[in-house]
């Protein structure tokens, strides 16, 4: 049963950055490509370029810079001639803040990609809120956000995320890839946080 859970664990690619991932990564349009491929699967520049409203010429670049680092492969089985097809390399990145302590370069750049998670997490939101009138009552009830406070001592808060993580690897492993066996079925983005409770309130 062990070695089940660590093929379907593994199956999930995950990497855990270094520093000169960081600092390649914290990049607007680099986090858009990395985000691209791991949504939409292997893609050209050309087909980057149109999603992401850019020119070829960006992406191709970027793209490179990224593969530089591990962060992104060629996917050689789709390529043809000139034509080059890209995949991210991995389904999931992961950190700690902690990592980047002593590279104040690499510090910098992990603290620009949570803040850009956040700016992330605000539009998304502004979106659904824009377009939510035009969702059914089932989906305008699965959507949403929710929060609760608890004093709560370090090790038990990353205790915490590492269980709803689990529960969140678990469901992303058994959800379909597309709708054929279930209509009502849609690709949604859930987001994870944790945040100190503001100083008046403690």
């Amino acid at each position: 049963m062990a070695n089940d859970e660590d093929a379907q664990r593994a199956a999930l690619r995950e990497v855990r950055i270094d520093k000169r991932q960081v600092r390649v990564l914290a990049h607007p349009l680099r986090m858009r490509l990395v985000g691209a491929l791991r949504v939409k699967g292997p893609a050209t520049a050309t087909t980057l370029a149109e999603l992401l409203g850019t020119n070829t010429g960006a992406t191709s670049y970027h793209l490179r810079q990224l593969a530089e680092v591990g962060l992104v492969i060629e996917d050689p089985d789709r390529g043809t001639g000139r034509q080059r097809w890209w995949q991210a390399a991995h389904d999931v990145t992961n950190w700690e803040p902690s990592d980047f302590d002593d590279d104040p370069d690499a510090r910098a750049a992990i603290e620009w990609i949570q803040g850009d998670q956040v700016r992330l997490l605000v539009e998304t939101a502004d979106r659904w809120f824009a377009t939510q009138h035009e969702w059914s009552p089932a989906w305008r009830d699965g959507f949403g956000m929710g929060d609760i406070f608890m004093t709560i001592p370090p090790a038990r808060l990353e205790e915490l995320k590492a269980e709803v993580w689990q529960v969140l690897e678990r469901y992303h492993r058994e959800a379909q890839p597309d709708a054929s066996t279930d209509p009502e079925a849609r690709p949604v983005q859930v987001f994870l946080a944790a945040y100190p409770l503001r100083e008046g309130l403690r």
